[in-house]
């Protein structure tokens, strides 16, 4: 039987002061990742196509209300863009833009899929919301993986912080995970936004939506993402009160109770939380990321929607994984046509 994942079990592990049982669980965490996911780390690295969004989200980089220069690369970019990440020997690409259907629609999206098939073996999108048809269309596109963080479960502070646009609604964000299942993605990356809403009611919501959804769509790969709130261009947003060794449980805990779900973990982080993970309990990175749209060949100057913490090169963070006895994984997989 899985552990208990209430809000109050949860709580009980996150504020127990004794350095003996974090130590326990750290290790607990390591010999499942080491029994189901061995010494390796999958490799991806973000590209942002747009930053046009008609949200409202007060925390992110890319409201509507932010005065920043809007941008969208072009067909021409997107194939420079993705040549330069192609180059660092990556193979699995996050395609990701505001929330902006209008500026980016489907068409666009496939299109931007369609042109990464060029490069890379593995393609997920980090976009907004759709319907099961609009995501089957991305799908027979190419696109295997697609990324929806619900941010926090707590409507009360979901309203708070999404003030307009089509993010605002929070059934529809809900249930996008289960139409991304039945329009035949292979892999879906839910998580929350730590530091936004009241933490152990989310994390026992979130596991309880991945639970839902594992025993719906069994054939489906799940990963989670606890990304901590970061500043832009130096400039909080919102607070962030998860401290480091919060963070460490949080994702060792999810490791125990999920032993073969992966954990992702992005360049928000720096390099000594990163390696640290990457050794404990961590299955995917990010490498060589850019937050801004253009940022790989400095094609525009756009506003990052978040400051990276961890700036090492993808061959920096390929030959730290190799010197520490950890296998970087380009691809897992062998791409052949979605039907």
């Amino acid at each position: 039987m899985r552990p208990n994942i209430t809000p109050e079990a949860i709580n009980a592990v996150l504020h127990d002061p004794d350095p003996v049982k974090l130590e326990a669980l750290a290790q607990d965490a390591r010999r499942l990742t080491l029994g189901h996911f061995g010494k390796a780390i999958g490799l991806y690295t973000p590209l942002y196509l747009s930053n046009y969004c008609t949200s409202h989200c007060t925390y992110c980089g890319f409201h509507n209300r932010r005065k920043i220069t809007r941008v969208k690369l072009t067909p021409a970019q997107m194939d420079a863009e993705m040549r330069a990440i192609a180059r660092t020997g990556v193979q699995n690409i996050l395609l990701l833009t505001g929330e902006s259907p209008q500026a980016t629609p489907v068409g666009y999206l496939k299109d931007a899929v369609t042109l990464a098939k060029k490069y890379f073996q593995g393609i997920s999108l980090e976009v907004f919301p759709m319907t099961e048809n609009d995501y089957r269309t991305l799908y027979l596109a190419g696109a295997d993986g697609v990324t929806v963080y619900q941010e926090t479960y707590d409507r009360s502070r979901y309203s708070e912080v999404h003030l307009a646009g089509q993010k605002r609604d929070y059934a529809f964000r809900y249930g996008a995970p289960e139409r991304i299942a039945k329009a035949g993605m292979r892999q879906i990356s839910l998580g929350i936004l730590l530091g936004l809403g009241p933490l152990a009611q989310d994390l026992s919501a979130l596991y309880n939506h991945l639970r839902g959804l594992e025993k719906k769509f069994p054939g489906v790969e799940y990963s989670l993402s606890f990304p901590r709130l970061r500043t832009i261009k130096a400039k909080a947003l919102a607070p962030n009160d998860v401290d480091d060794a919060t963070f460490v449980k949080i994702l060792c805990l999810t490791r125990a109770l999920f032993p073969h779900t992966g954990i992702n973990l992005s360049t928000r982080e720096t390099p000594t939380m990163r390696n640290r993970l990457m050794g404990l309990c961590v299955t995917k990175v990010s490498i060589g990321s850019r937050t801004t749209v253009g940022g790989y060949n400095d094609t525009t100057a756009a506003d990052p929607q978040f400051d990276i913490a961890d700036d090492r090169s993808a061959a920096d963070t390929i030959a730290y994984l190799k010197a520490h006895g950890i296998d970087p994984v380009f691809t897992d997989w062998r791409r052949i046509e979605n039907t």
